[in-house]
């Protein structure tokens, strides 16, 4: 008998959709988008309605306790009990404290899943308590546009997806939204049928570009300068609302004064773009109202992602397009949650002088022979960096390392479980309960499970209950519920909690974040939260950190003549169901027909892809959806997808962007020739 249970999608995406999950005794045998989250509206992305039983029941899923018994990295291990895995991770870790200290310990993790338990709760109080040196998380994907919205408007929601609907120019940039932000489709098609206009500004001409009335296909790394000129151009329509600036802008004179090296007619040939396009682009937003922004993350992969970000979160600010429902900029949804996580992870046991990696240098300082202490310890878990790191092959050199202890805790058997010693099975969300902000809307939900553990895999939050007590932590903190860890997750007393415990949320309703019952709207019941109290074009808080008080914009240089730019797909939302034995197709290469013809390359024939840093062969795609000079493959597909077991992350450099020292996979300069 099938029986419809409630859920949340925990995975990497702004959505979080609400799910209507059919049950057939332990099983999950279907999943479809339900109501109860109000922008979910019922539907849900391809991916996660096909793959998600494969992905809870497949035979790739983790269901006991395994240690390695062949070469690291082979796959090779036997089934272990509980006991024996924890007893032998308690045993090979405190030999690493008692020869190195504590922070030759790290844990590797990153957004696996997005539930406030099982994302990061009891598993940073473990690592916090033992000392562990800190992990830097936020470079990998998303700290530079936290940055570049933070250090503008500071810790504040911007326009919430619901209100694009109400606007009469929408431009989405470096957002490929009918993959990964599928239902501000629905807020735009709403809004379009209303008579708004629809830009999009993106170096493919993704599926949202093929419904929009202007299309600018900007070169990767150029949206600084893009935006520059839209101000100067602005500026010369007397579209800039100077009574706005003088009351809310820090730092117009400084903004416009790097600006004005980037008119119009430079930026047509820096960008690539028609210079009648950027006018056209300036006088729309002009003349519109509400005009809103809703950006990507693409936007920020690259050395000058944060200018750029920064650049155009300055737009709604320069023409006066906030304080109006519909109206500013798509971002920041993460700030309308009153969350605490200092007291979820109890940043509190963090020994003085404890060391923060980056994310990003982990391949190279596993290299690094004089670093002190050395890394001898990972935990990788809610991660799959093998695949998802840049330069992955020398992630995988310093992975290979035979002195070095891996301690895997996953749901599935992924390429980087493979180098693991140790890998404890994890539930999926759908055997546990959590609770659900996002970064993307602004409905907080809870889910309980809606079937029982599947083996013997356990909730993140118990496994690290469990080794906090085989370390003998004995504190209250490691011995809190799920349901305490709940309510220690947001501030109960937040006028947007309504007087309900986290722990107590119905599981039939989504909880909107309101402001003295009104959705939020910048300038109009919410404020900058700014050093300054105003919108900061020129930051001093970003200039004191990064020296980046102000945007600024560096050409890449290579010598390689392409670049390959590696987006989000319609098949894998990072990583995730990239193993399914139903989604293992190798991405193809997309190319523009004149790249083609240089090379003599033929469509459908398999090409190679190279730099310095690796090769990765992948059938070709010629095709006028991507820009000439640019070159573009699905990221996240797994090593068994390539005959040499390299990706796309392989091509990826490691150097770092303007802001948040992140990290730049669409700086990849690439040549591609037949095989």
């Amino acid at each position: 008998m099938n029986i419809e249970k409630a859920s949340v999608c925990p995975l990497d995406c702004p959505d979080t959709c609400s799910l209507s999950v059919t049950v057939a005794g332990d099983q999950v045998v279907g999943v479809r988008g339900s109501k109860v989250n109000p922008i979910t509206h019922g539907a849900v992305c391809a991916k996660v309605a096909n793959y998600y039983p494969e992905f809870v029941h497949g035979p790739n899923r983790l269901r006991h306790p395994l240690k390695r018994v062949g070469a690291r990295g082979a796959g090779e291990f036997e089934q272990i009990s509980w006991d024996v895995a924890l007893d032998t991770i308690h045993r090979r870790v405190s030999d690493i404290i008692d020869r190195y200290g504590p922070q030759a310990l790290l844990p590797l993790n990153y957004a696996g899943p997005h539930g406030m338990l099982a994302g990061d709760s009891m598993s940073l109080r473990f690592f916090h308590r033992i000392g562990a040196s800190l992990l830097s998380r936020s470079p990998l994907c998303g700290g530079i546009r936290a940055a570049a919205y933070s250090g503008t408007f500071g810790a504040t929601p911007g326009t919430p997806i619901q209100q694009v609907s109400a606007a009469k120019l929408i431009i989405v940039w470096g957002n490929n939204a009918t993959s990964c932000n599928l239902h501000l489709m629905r807020q735009i098609n709403a809004a379009k049928r209303n008579g708004a206009r629809l830009v999009v500004i993106d170096p493919r001409r993704v599926k949202v570009a093929e419904q929009a009335h202007l299309h600018l296909p900007v070169r990767p790394g150029t949206d600084v300068v893009l935006a520059w000129s839209i101000a100067v151009e602005l500026e010369r329509l007397g579209g800039l609302d100077q009574t706005f600036i003088e009351k809310h802008v820090l730092g117009f004179n400084a903004y416009m004064d790097a600006a004005h090296a980037f008119p119009p007619e430079r930026a047509a040939e820096i960008c690539d773009v028609p210079l009648d396009d950027i006018r056209t682009l300036a006088r729309w937003y002009r003349d519109a109202t509400p005009a809103v922004i809703a950006w990507g993350n693409g936007l920020e992969r690259n050395q000058n992602g944060g200018s750029g970000l920064r650049a155009i979160a300055a737009l709604p600010a320069l023409a006066g397009k906030f304080g109006v429902n519909g109206g500013g900029l798509v971002g920041g949804a993460g700030h309308a949650f009153p969350k605490t996580p200092d007291r979820l992870t109890r940043t509190d046991l963090v020994p003085a002088q404890t060391r923060t990696i980056n994310i990003i240098d982990v391949g190279k300082l596993l290299l690094d022979e004089n670093l002190d202490p050395p890394l001898k310890a990972l935990f990788i878990y809610n991660h799959n960096p093998v695949i998802v790191h840049p330069d992955q092959n020398r992630l995988k050199q310093g992975l290979a390392r035979d002195d070095l202890f891996i301690v895997g805790i996953e749901v599935a058997m992924t390429d980087s479980m493979a180098y693991a010693d140790v890998i404890l099975p994890a539930c999926t969300h759908f055997e546990h309960a959590d609770i659900y902000a996002a970064y993307g809307q602004q409905f907080l939900q809870r889910a309980e499970p809606v079937i029982p553990p599947v083996g013997e895999s356990l909730p993140n939050t118990e496994i690290f209950r469990r080794l906090a007590s085989r370390f003998g932590f004995t504190d209250a903190a490691f011995r809190e519920s799920d349901v305490e860890l709940m309510d220690e997750a947001l501030n109960l007393e937040d006028p947007r909690m309504q007087g309900i415990r986290a722990s107590k949320l119905p599981i039939d309703r989504a909880m909107k974040m309101e402001y003295a019952g009104e959705e939020p709207v910048l300038f109009q019941n919410v404020s900058p939260r700014t050093p300054s109290g105003k919108v900061e074009l020129e930051s001093p808080t970003l200039g004191a950190r990064y020296g980046a008080a102000l945007p600024g914009y560096r050409p890449v240089v290579s010598p390689y003549p392409l670049t390959l730019i590696t987006p989000a797909s319609d098949k894998r939302i990072t990583s995730t169901f990239g193993g399914l034995s139903s989604n293992d197709a190798t991405p193809v290469l997309d190319m523009n027909p004149v790249d083609a013809a240089v090379r003599g390359l033929d469509d459908g024939e398999v090409v190679k892809v190279w730099n310095e840093l690796g090769q990765v062969f992948l059938p070709l795609r010629i095709t006028v959806t991507v820009r000439p000079g640019v070159v573009s493959s699905d990221k996240g597909a797994w090593l068994r997808t390539s005959p040499n077991r390299q990706t796309v992350s392989a091509l990826a450099p490691a150097h770092k962007a303007d802001l948040a020292d992140g990290a730049c996979f669409n700086d990849s300069r690439v040549e591609v020739a037949a095989q």
